[in-house]
């Protein structure tokens, strides 16, 4: 397990195109390390991520429309980096996630946050829309819901997050890291194949039609699961009721 934070405590972890760079090159170094069984996604200070540096969008508004796009491709390609991770990630939450910082929770696999996380969507609100970040928002909460949040910029408590599926479970401060360190202790009893097997399946199922050809993509998936030595492995440990190799 390993741990990628968010170390801009002075501006909130905003991000701006350094940072940006820094967490596409962390993920993707991360996602050819096979020593590496999961990732703890978190901000130090006392918020997760307030979302772009005021500074930083301020700057690419004298942009020229080349170099606009190919600023708010890394963005995309940062989101899509941490989406895209073989290795389950866990966003760890606290305080304020706006913006970019929603995207960032969205696009981790499961979302942990504290009681006082407040969630907002104010990109309209700064003649902005929340484009490269939609994709994971809308997977995440639901066209319905990111219609009115994504439209009205409003605050979104802890608790209707969560109710939303921003956050998965909301605990006490001092219960954060509990939590987390008990759902690491579960994906650990997953194998890593079938792990990063599974992600990519949700990933790439989300919303297509039940066809023959959907039928037969997952049953190629399974039965290539069946044949691997992780499937040989984990059948095996449990017929002789013991730890599979890849258990801590």
């Amino acid at each position: 397990m390993t741990r990628v934070w968010l170390d801009r405590p002075e501006v909130r972890n905003a991000f701006d195109a350094a940072t940006i760079a820094e967490l596409i090159a962390a993920f993707e170094t991360l996602a050819t390390d096979h020593s590496v069984r999961a990732i703890v996604l978190g901000g130090r200070g006392p918020v997760f991520c307030a979302g772009g540096d005021l500074n930083w969008m301020r700057a690419c508004a004298s942009f020229t429309p080349a170099e606009n796009h190919a600023d708010a491709l890394q963005l995309a390609r940062m989101l899509a980096a941490i989406r895209r991770c073989p290795q389950p990630v866990i966003a760890r939450v606290h305080g304020d996630a706006f913006g970019g910082g929603v995207g960032l929770v969205c696009a981790a696999d499961i979302a942990v946050g504290t009681h006082d996380v407040r969630c907002a969507l104010p990109e309209v609100r700064l003649g902005l829309l929340p484009a490269v970040i939609g994709p994971h928002v809308i997977a995440a909460m639901g066209a319905r819901a990111a219609s009115r949040y994504m439209l009205s910029g409003e605050r979104i408590d802890a608790m209707q997050a969560q109710r939303m599926g921003l956050l998965h479970e909301v605990v006490a401060a001092d219960a954060l890291d509990p939590t987390i360190d008990k759902l690491l202790e579960a994906l650990l009893a997953g194998a890593p194949q079938a792990l990063a097997a599974t992600k990519a399946l949700i990933r790439e199922i989300g919303g297509r039609p039940l066809n023959d050809a959907l039928l037969e993509d997952s049953a190629a998936r399974l039965a290539a699961a069946r044949a691997s030595r992780e499937g040989a492995e984990g059948i095996a440990a449990f017929l002789e009721k013991r730890r599979p190799d890849w258990a801590p």
